[in-house]
């Protein structure tokens, strides 16, 4: 198992319409994604336009090669990329 983490600023003001876009795409787009198990969204509470998206996948390969590479990562980037005030930075980690 792989964990995904993505630290997202997006645009000041948009915090509602990010979270509803967020879990719109997670639910429509990388649900059908190989190899998706699960996601939590946290939101940071002195940065209220910082959050942390944290993805688990089943391999590296499923998040880096099949998703990342694939068609569906259009579809997610066009429902949550218009939010983001900088490119997400996302590192992965495993259980030790």
């Amino acid at each position: 198992m792989i964990l995904e983490l993505a630290d997202i600023r997006i645009q000041p003001g948009q915090q509602a319409a990010f979270e509803e876009a967020l879990h719109r795409g997670v639910q429509t787009v990388i649900s059908r994604a190989q190899g998706f198990v699960g996601y939590r969204l946290r939101k940071g509470l002195e940065s209220p336009e910082r959050y942390l998206l944290l993805i688990e996948w089943a391999t590296l390969e499923d998040h880096t090669v099949h998703f990342r590479g694939g068609p569906l990562f259009a579809e997610w980037r066009a429902i949550v990329g218009g939010f983001f005030a900088s490119p997400p930075q996302v590192e992965h980690f495993c259980q030790v």
